[in-house]
């Protein structure tokens, strides 16, 4: 039986993970990016609040939390305010992973082969307990349910919930901007005072 195993020769997650591994530990992997040559401080600037306001997310959700991600680009919540509704078709066209739902093992290569895909900068959103931690699936029981896709990729934003609301989504790009600007609004949206007419 074991000889039929190998003669399939079925992908497992655990060869690749462990070569992430030994490039860094699993919750702190750290892609490795030399940077431009040359660094002006001005252009930086600018570019990073061009990226942060056109943060173009992915097309892939992995169960129930893909349905509130799918909400967020609703009229009732917009997320074309922030320059985030252009969800591609391609990883190679997102800087944006958003993954909600459960990450099961046989879904990690595919989770890895996707982040891989995607251009530098590129960012992760853990969106939904499951995502997080395995969520109510982590039980002894449950052996195919990875706790926590961050032992997959490396994670810029968690966003805690089952499933997290749109408006904790929301949250979750904006915290994503000011990780990447050092501003929370890099740029500010229409703003309504609070002055008594």
């Amino acid at each position: 039986m074991a000889e039929e195993k190998s003669l399939l020769k079925t992908h497992s997650y655990s060869l690749e993970l462990e070569e992430r591994v030994k490039r860094g530990q699993p919750g702190d992997l750290v892609e490795y990016d030399p940077g431009p040559m040359v660094r002006l401080q001005l252009a930086e600037k600018i570019l990073d609040v061009c990226r942060a306001n056109s943060l173009w997310p992915m097309t892939f959700g992995l169960a129930c939390c893909a349905i509130e991600m799918m909400c967020m680009g609703m009229a009732r919540f917009d997320i074309s305010r922030y320059g985030s509704e252009v969800f591609r078709p391609s990883p190679r066209q997102a800087d944006l992973m958003i993954v909600a739902g459960t990450v099961n093992k046989k879904m990690a290569p595919a989770v890895m082969t996707l982040y891989d895909q995607m251009p530098f900068p590129k960012y992760v959103i853990a969106m939904g307990n499951c995502a997080i931690s395995g969520g109510p699936f982590k039980v002894k029981e449950n052996y195919n349910v990875i706790e926590g896709v961050d032992k997959l990729i490396p994670v810029d934003v968690y966003v805690p919930g089952c499933p997290p609301r749109p408006e904790g989504l929301i949250e979750g790009i904006l915290k994503l901007q000011e990780k990447i600007t050092g501003v929370r609004h890099p740029f500010p949206q229409r703003k309504v005072s609070d002055a008594p007419n």
